[in-house]
């Protein structure tokens, strides 16, 4: 409403109009979430293609173009980056926009009718052919003003953000590619019951919803679906709780008798009859492998039965695979449907127990070459002896691994070529003294090294020549562990930047004056940080 903000409206104008078409598709999908809100980059470039916004280009797959786009449009300055992780072997976790792009991306869309958000004192009188449908929070809507505010047959992507409706699935949405249903808020199982109507749907998100645990049957018929993101949601209830609960909702979305029933006859009970008690994991039902399109999928409890892992094993267009409840009585059945995956470009391994994943792996003799990053979380003893095949392995985390033999596993992840980011985390090595030496030449391509919660860790040195590209360094630690002397060779890293340590560990001020000193000695002039 200001005159005196036309010319900077008329600037950023042109730096809309100067994109090219293949990213003002990607710009305006921005208008989609609600001011100030954080994107995260996998979340976005998985809808983007969901949504058929690029192909495969020789040499690249469609989410490698899309991941290009996506920095484009940072570098153009159209997309801000929210926050650099050390966790992304691709730099940048997510993105926000400033509210004044945002504002011609919402303009734009409107224009173009590809985006209508539903929320307060929105026009009732649209019934427009939108694409992308966004649900605000503060939308109180009823279910006659939801089917027609716009037509729904020609809705491609729905999008919630909360005030969750059973209403919001709509056989009536016949072309919905996108259902984005992440966050934290009533949904239970049987809001999913006619979900296999949407027979066109290439992305389904559940994910932060603890309290689904139970996937319909109908969901086999989404032939075309590439990725089902099912992160946190869990058996997190018992029948009794839940009734409790029951008796005192009135609200018609919270949980009612029959998803009490539904959710202890069918999905609870044989789930712990079996032996399923793994947080973060989901049972999926035998018609997984029908999804042939899928190419993202997790995380999978394993522990009820190996025949799930006979249907993951023809799902080869898999590209990114999480797996929990890994025991000695599957672990063979699951080095078998790995190996089958020759798509597989992200593996996340867990197992809880004091087993863990101690000799679950040894039988996986052909690992997925293109395999470019790996999560171990349980007990290992070892490192198996396939890692060292991983040569496009960019990124590797263990986590509870308890790996006994420092040196031979530090030579051996030394040697991987491309691997640029490692985490070694919670008891991922274990000893009354635990030692690590980066000798010269080794781990060439590496630039972040989180160490976290190593228990007796008492050396990290570099000689000359090692992690000759290594730019961050994070340690969090015991107090005990924390010392003068801890670290040496720091001086001897070319291309270190950032030294990030555990904010507690400040207030031992000699040790922290000694780091300062070590890097005061490296000509790249790296800088101490602290962080939580």
């Amino acid at each position: 409403m200001n005159p005196e903000l036309e010319i900077i409206k008329a600037v950023l104008m042109k730096s809309y109009d100067g994109l090219p078409y293949y990213l003002k598709a990607c710009f305006l999908y921005l208008a989609i979430f609600p001011e100030d809100y954080m994107i995260l980059r996998r979340r976005l470039v998985r809808r983007w293609i969901a949504e058929g916004y690029s192909s495969e280009v020789r040499g690249k797959s469609m989410e490698e173009v899309l991941d290009g786009y996506f920095m484009e449009l940072i570098s153009r300055s159209m997309i801000m980056p929210s926050q650099q992780s050390i966790h992304s072997r691709k730099g940048i976790d997510s993105c926000h926009v400033h509210d004044l792009i945002r504002e011609i991306a919402i303009s734009k869309s409107m224009e173009e009718n590809l985006v209508f958000t539903l929320e307060e004192g929105c026009s009732l009188n649209n019934h427009g052919t939108v694409r992308h449908l966004a649900v605000s929070s503060n939308w109180k809507g009823d279910q006659c003003e939801f089917e027609n505010i716009i037509d729904l047959s020609h809705v491609r992507s729905l999008t919630v953000f909360g005030n969750w409706r059973p209403f919001y699935i709509s056989e009536k949405m016949r072309l919905l590619r996108v259902l984005d249903l992440e966050g934290k808020w009533d949904l239970v199982d049987h809001h999913l019951q006619h979900i296999g109507k949407l027979v066109h749907l290439r992305y389904l998100s559940l994910r932060g919803h603890a309290d689904v645990f139970h996937l319909p049957n109908s969901l086999g018929n989404l032939r075309q679906l590439q990725t089902l993101d099912i992160s946190g949601c869990c058996v997190a209830c018992c029948a009794p709780t839940c009734l409790a609960e029951e008796l005192e909702l009135e609200d018609e979305a919270q949980l009612n008798r029959r998803d009490v029933c539904t959710a202890f006859c069918c999905s609870i009970l044989p789930y712990y009859a079996a032996g399923g008690r793994n947080p973060g994991g989901v049972e999926v039902p035998r018609w997984i492998w029908k999804l042939k399109a899928l190419h993202t999928l997790r995380v999978v409890d394993v522990s009820v039965g190996k025949a799930v892992l006979q249907d993951i094993k023809k799902l080869t267009r898999l590209r990114k695979l999480g797996v929990t409840g890994i025991n000695k009585r599957n672990g063979q059945e699951l080095c078998a449907a790995i190996a089958c995956l020759s798509s597989l470009e992200s593996l996340s391994l867990r197992s809880y127990g004091k087993a863990g994943l101690s000799g679950c792996l040894d039988g996986l003799s052909s690992p997925p070459e293109n395999l470019q990053s790996l999560k171990l979380r349980g007990n290992l003893v070892k490192l198996p002896e396939w890692i060292h095949w991983l040569k496009n392995l960019v990124k590797l985390k263990l986590e509870w691994s308890s790996i006994s033999e420092h040196d031979a596993a530090i030579q051996v992840l030394g040697n991987l070529s491309n691997l640029a980011t490692l985490r070694l985390l919670d008891d991922s090595f274990v000893g009354e003294e635990v030692r690590f030496s980066f000798c010269q030449e080794a781990f060439p391509s590496l630039k972040v090294l989180q160490l976290d919660c190593v228990r007796n860790l008492k050396s990290v040195g570099f000689e000359e020549g090692a992690a000759p590209k290594l730019e961050l360094l994070q340690y969090s630690g015991w107090n005990n562990d924390f010392r003068v002397g801890l670290f040496s060779g720091l001086p001897c890293l070319p291309s270190l930047k950032e030294f990030m340590l555990y904010r507690e560990h400040w207030e031992k001020t000699e040790v922290v004056e000694h780091l300062r000193g070590q890097l005061a000695e490296n000509i790249n002039g790296p800088v101490l940080k602290s962080w939580q």
